[in-house]
């Protein structure tokens, strides 16, 4: 769990940095200008190397001062510190897949991205059996299948932008940095990245005061995180695709078609949350028992996937708006709305936690989700009544 923290919270503010160049270059394509596309391209690439190489060198050195600082208990500490060193050893691809797929998404391709993941999961579960259940290498069996799988997806994201021939063709003799493409890509991802860091941030906080609450509190919270990263992937990659729609149609000058790309956005999040939100309050000791077998771990994971299985619906509706305003270009408010999130969860955790333990940082999740989405929903009416053409 601390180990995932750390790691969430450097690939977080690189993808948050890497929605910039998705929005500029959905834009740019959607108003058909290919020599904006191939340098926001290219320049997209150039940064996700030299981001890769400096994340590298940070996570390797100061891993262990981090996992310390969270208060990781002993028992599991060096196995944690082993974990994230690894894991920072693949920094290179993992950062090159999630842009390559940012771009692919940018221009509409979101299938190739989705088959390239499905084979990179393959790779992970396979070498998983190989390296954790056969050779018993343990967690570093665990990180070295992870970033195995990491590089195969990168591999194929690369193979994928190369043999193109649409304007977003990668050509690795002109990879280099465009200063003000560069500029415009970071003007807006800065906010989305330091979104993501303030998100991670708050994460941390919140890992650091399961950790005092022992053992069984933190896997419990380990647990509630991989079954939340499943619905998380879902609406994530709902509002990545609003991101898209928004981006090209506000390049194109399609006020109206920005409109219904928010309601359908709306609609579909509701679609996909009743049948989760469902799953979350009648089976939750079904999903968690196949990462776990004690029955007390699987009490306090239930009781936090209840509460939050309730609250699901303003978390949907928070990315929609959240990737709608970005898609037109506008990320401060999304920023602040980020702001108010971590405050918010951070302030109840504090609150809550003493009096109700383990189901007072459930409250402070869902507390956060709703506020930050009312502050959403009123920005975006107001953003998108001002949307001229893309410029």
């Amino acid at each position: 769990g601390s180990a995932s923290q750390i790691a969430n919270l450097i690939v977080g503010f690189f993808v948050g940095l890497s929605s910039g160049a998705t929005v500029v270059i959905s834009q740019y394509y959607g108003a058909r200008k290919p020599d904006k596309v191939h340098w926001a391209v290219h320049t997209a690439v150039a940064f996700s190397l030299m981001g890769g190489v400096l994340f590298m060198v940070i996570g390797i050195v100061f891993a262990h001062m981090a996992l310390s600082a969270m208060h990781t208990p002993e028992d599991v500490l060096n196995y944690a510190v082993v974990y994230i060193r690894i894991y920072f050893l693949g920094m290179i691809p993992n950062l090159i897949y999630n842009m390559g797929a940012g771009i692919l998404r940018a221009v509409g391709d979101s299938k190739r991205p989705l088959y390239f993941l499905i084979g990179s999961c393959m790779v992970n579960i396979l070498l998983d059996i190989i390296l954790v259940a056969g050779l018993r290498m343990g967690v570093a069996g665990a990180a070295i299948a992870t970033i195995t799988s990491q590089l195969f997806s990168a591999c194929m994201v690369v193979y994928a932008l190369i043999h193109t021939d649409d304007m977003y063709k990668l050509v690795w003799s002109k990879v280099r940095i465009d200063e003000r493409m560069l500029r415009r890509i970071v003007r807006i991802g800065i906010p989305a990245g330091m979104q993501s860091v303030m998100y991670n941030i708050s994460n941390i906080i919140i890992q650091a005061g399961v950790n005092t609450l022992g053992t069984d509190n933190v896997t419990a919270w380990a647990t509630y995180g991989k079954v939340d990263g499943l619905y998380w992937m879902m609406i994530n990659a709902l509002g990545i695709s609003v991101t898209t729609f928004v981006g090209q149609n506000y390049g194109a000058g399609k006020k109206e078609r920005i409109r219904t790309g928010i309601r359908e956005g709306v609609i579909l999040t509701i679609l996909i949350n009743i049948p989760l939100a469902l799953m979350l309050l009648c089976i939750p000791e079904f999903l968690t028992s196949f990462m776990l077998n004690d029955a007390s771990i699987i009490s306090y994971t239930r009781d936090f996937l209840a509460v939050t299985g309730i609250c699901l619906f303003p978390l949907g509706w928070l990315f929609v708006f959240r990737n709608g305003c970005q898609g037109m270009g506008h990320t401060f408010v999304p920023m602040l709305s980020g702001v108010l999130e971590v405050s918010l969860r951070v302030v109840m955790v504090k609150l809550l936690t003493p009096y109700l333990a383990f189901r007072g940082v459930a409250l402070a999740e869902v507390s956060a989700w709703i506020g930050a989405w009312i502050m959403l929903m009123i920005t975006y009416w107001i953003y998108q009544e001002r949307t001229d053409s893309f410029r």
